[in-house]
């Protein structure tokens, strides 16, 4: 279980340079782009990880792992919450709904909350 869980790691790390949010005019965003400090605790929480997996602690992974998808949806919520926020110099609740709605979730994120849950649920069958 030690290799899926390894697999899991490195979905997540990987995932961080794979394209999160799409901005029309600028492009692509990955993590580093999005904000340098949840990329570091993305990889602070995926060190911790390691060191679980590492050290055969199931539990230390799962624990790294919970903190790393509530970290996925803290991001996702504060993309929308800094698109919606962006635009609010608009005088129509609509335009800037629509506005707002312009910036787009990428595939990333599948990678990494499927990197997360692997470290989850491979965690779990190790007792």
């Amino acid at each position: 279980m030690k290799n899926i869980q390894l697999l899991g790691l490195i979905l997540v790390v990987a995932g961080s340079f794979l394209p999160l949010v799409h901005v029309p005019v600028i492009g692509n965003w990955n993590y580093w782009k999005l904000d340098h400090f949840l990329a570091i605790a993305c990889w602070v929480f995926a060190a911790g990880a390691l060191f679980g997996i590492v050290n055969n602690s199931t539990k230390i992974a799962r624990i790294f792992a919970l903190l790393l998808v509530l970290l996925f949806l803290f991001t996702l919520f504060a993309v929308k919450f800094q698109a919606a926020q962006y635009f609010s110099f608009m005088p129509f609740k609509l335009w800037q709904d629509k506005l707002a709605g312009i910036v787009k979730l990428k595939w990333g994120w599948i990678v990494e909350f499927l990197g997360a849950f692997i470290i989850i649920f491979a965690s779990g069958r190790n007792k």
